[in-house]
């Protein structure tokens, strides 16, 4: 058939979010801007908040639970501030709904250290 092995090698190229090196394989299924806008906010109030440089990592994801009187959806934070040093938070609202007072105060920030073993070494 005329142009079949176009067609294969077209079907069986992989979608640029899957090619390895993209930025994109590493975004979530959500993406709706104002999702995408709601993390970076997030992102940015932790990062005035903790007064933490450009540079540090921060993660802001929203995750469903499933637990007897949790919230459907809460927004989880971790950041770091040495190579090891982690420390995280839960708003127990959709990331969309957080507000900077929702954050907790700069004067927690050495209470937020995570802890091995304290079961949330997921987020």
């Amino acid at each position: 058939m005329p142009g079949s092995s176009k067609m294969l090698r077209s079907f069986h190229k992989r979608p640029e979010y899957l090619q390895a090196g993209s930025s994109k394989m590493l975004r979530s299924f959500h993406k709706r801007p104002e999702y995408l806008q709601a993390l970076d906010r997030v992102k940015e109030w932790t990062r005035s908040r903790f007064k933490l440089p450009e540079d540090a990592a921060i993660l802001v994801t929203e995750v469903a639970c499933a637990l007897p009187g949790c919230p459907p959806l809460e927004t989880v934070v971790a950041f770091w501030t040495d190579a090891d040093t982690r420390h995280h938070f839960k708003v127990f609202k959709p990331v969309a709904e957080v507000a900077p007072d929702d954050l907790p105060p700069a004067w927690l920030k050495n209470a937020l250290i995570a802890i091995e073993g304290d079961g949330l070494e997921c987020c």
